[in-house]
């Protein structure tokens, strides 16, 4: 059938403006908001990322980068609010704040993120009379060390010499003569730091004997002899040793034991008390009694 309308001739046939298939996809993937926020925002940034890269791929720009960087951070560390200048010790001894000061080795004045705290602290605490020290820098440019002093708690006799230790038996300081520190107990042996808190248990229960105490004395690093005025010598277990001198201290209250002439009382048996008379007493009790032993077991 031929069309109603004839064709002019010299004309081409109308396009058909409906997009294809692919075009329609393509459009309709542009006008989703992920894509957009790209082509908007992410295209850009890539490419101005690109070129930093490409900027930074210079060795010369990288130095100079790094040089300024450096400047600003020198010129900001360098304020005078971060500036120490005074190191204010607490808490310690004249001659131990001295040592103390030797210990910081800080060329004072300086700047505050130039002091390494930890490391100061360790050098600190390395001496033997420090405990614990706390560093802080506080307003003012002040470096402020608060140190926590050992307390000496008996005077250890070695074969090195005299020397303060406090209740954990650490070293404290040196000492010249026993006299300087008569008002502490005196402990001797090798090994008696390591045991100085059972030391101090055994003192402290000795109660009416404290006043006739000259020592303690540690035996082949296991255990302890009392020594006593009128050179007596009270012989400790390895284990319970405080129970053992308690019980001592019991049988003397209840037939003045001590007061006699014994030389030693030895407690290491857990059955009963060993003693050794003095030889004046060995040889009356011989002669009243016709003993033949030296040792006398109650």
């Amino acid at each position: 059938m031929q069309s109603l309308i004839a064709r002019r001739p010299g004309r081409s046939p109308r396009r058909d403006p409906a997009p294809s298939k692919w075009d329609y996809r393509l459009q309709r993937l542009l006008l989703t908001p992920y894509v957009r926020a790209f082509l908007i925002k992410g295209v850009p940034g890539l490419v101005a990322l690109g070129a930093v890269l490409l900027w930074f791929s210079h060795e010369p720009n990288r130095l100079m980068v790094i040089d300024k960087l450096t400047q600003l951070r020198a010129e900001f560390e360098a304020r005078p609010e971060f500036r120490v200048s005074l190191a204010r010790i607490e808490g310690a001894s004249d001659d131990l704040a001295e040592a103390v000061r030797a210990k910081l080795a800080l060329p004072l004045p300086m700047s505050s993120f130039h002091i390494d705290l930890d490391a100061a602290r360790s050098r600190i605490e390395a001496l033997d009379a420090v405990l614990r020290a706390d560093l802080r820098v506080r307003a003012g440019g002040v470096l402020q060390v608060q140190i926590t002093e050992r307390v000496p708690v008996a005077v250890w006799r070695s074969v090195d010499g005299l020397t303060l230790v406090d209740e954990t038996g650490h070293r404290v300081a040196g000492l010249l003569h026993r006299s300087d520190r008569a008002d502490l107990p005196l402990i001797a042996g090798e090994g008696a730091d390591r045991a100085t808190p059972e030391a101090l248990e055994l003192i402290a229960a000795a109660g009416p004997l404290i006043p006739r105490l000259r020592g303690l004395v540690r035996m082949g690093e296991r255990r302890w002899d009392m020594v006593l005025d009128r050179n007596q010598r009270i012989l400790l277990p390895e284990t319970n040793p405080v129970q053992a001198l308690e019980r001592l201290l019991a049988l003397d209250q209840a037939q003045d034991l001590m007061n006699r002439d014994i030389l030693t009382v030895d407690l290491r048996s857990d059955h009963r008390p060993t003693l050794r008379l003095t030889p004046n007493a060995l040889a009356e009790v011989r002669r009243a009694q016709g003993l033949e032993t030296v040792e006398n077991e109650l």
